[in-house]
């Protein structure tokens, strides 16, 4: 049997702003998906997906899920013809919409057989076959998930506006960070919200000028703060980076009250992450009792489901 593990992601820095070839921070989050890979006597292959959902994610994704799995295995040249293969997920990440649960399917599957068969892959060419995984799932995917899912640690991504291949950049900090995400349960859709700023934008490039170069400045300080573990600065930079975001009027009265929440019971900083508009908002905090204050407040203050994790190493 062949075992293998993928990070979930959360945007740190960078939601909408990253459109326009601005950096972005992500993290590959502690929460992971266990992939289990074994040879069966029929061809093809089958699946047991243990992993926890939120009601119906899975069930939605299905399709998606078989052109993926089709994907990496046609990427490691596995020929289930002859060698069937049975798959089993599980692990303690959460099938929810913004944690990156496809890429850390499509990571700890690679990882798997890449152990099951001895293919002597390094994380370079996991990489590459979770990205060809997530087509199955998102087209042309930006790339972002999969390489925090491979590396876990921090990841500063930019997006190339010409076309070309975006960088990529995997970061390791010296000690974990301790992140609290919670869900509004609300789903928006990523096309509409980011057509809606590309419009302001448009309409006020002048004023959308403005906001991308504090925050260019801003992501840059991140960077810092987050190698050198100042997580006050860290989480003050976050607390503005919100502020940003509300302007772009892509946060929520659900997201605000959440990040409110957070700040009143303890986080170092606290904002909203993904596209916005519901979604899910992220905090950091500065120890262990203190995440678990927080993400007890947020579950109280109406949280539809609430994660206790950490990022960096």
């Amino acid at each position: 049997m062949g075992v293998g593990a993928g990070h979930g992601k959360s945007i740190l820095f960078g939601e909408h702003f990253v459109v326009y070839g601005l950096p972005s921070l992500a993290a590959g989050i502690d929460s992971e998906t266990i992939a289990r890979v074994s040879r069966i006597e029929s061809s093809g292959w089958t699946l047991d997906d243990k992993r926890p959902e939120v009601p119906g994610y899975k069930k939605k994704k299905m399709d998606e899920q078989k052109e993926s799995i089709e994907n990496v295995f046609g990427f490691l040249n596995v020929d289930t013809s002859k060698q069937g293969i049975h798959i089993e997920l599980g692990g303690d990440l959460i099938c929810a919409s913004g944690f990156g649960a496809s890429a850390a399917s499509c990571v700890s599957l690679a990882r798997a057989l890449n152990e099951e068969f001895d293919l002597g892959l390094d994380d370079v060419r996991i990489n590459q076959a979770a990205y060809e995984g997530e087509k199955g799932y998102h087209g042309t995917p930006s790339g972002i998930d999969n390489t925090a899912s491979t590396y876990g640690g921090l990841v500063w991504y930019v997006r190339d506006l010409s076309g070309g291949p975006p960088t990529f950049k995997p970061i390791k900090l010296e000690n974990s960070i301790h992140l609290i995400i919670a869900s509004t349960g609300i789903t928006a859709s990523t096309t509409e919200v980011v057509g809606d700023v590309k419009k302001k934008k448009e309409t006020d490039p002048a004023w959308f000028d403005a906001l991308a170069k504090e925050y260019n400045a801003l992501v840059n300080d991140a960077l810092d703060a987050l190698k050198s573990t100042d997580l006050q600065k860290v989480g003050n930079l976050m607390n503005r980076n919100h502020e940003l975001l509300q302007e772009l009027t892509v946060s929520c009265k659900e997201l605000d009250d959440l990040v409110s929440i957070a700040r009143a019971n303890g986080a170092l900083g606290s904002k909203m992450t993904g596209t916005g508009r519901g979604g899910n908002m992220i905090a950091i905090a500065a120890d262990e009792s203190t995440r678990d204050k927080i993400a007890e407040a947020l579950e109280k203050g109406g949280a539809a489901f609430v994660i206790k994790t950490s990022f960096g190493t």
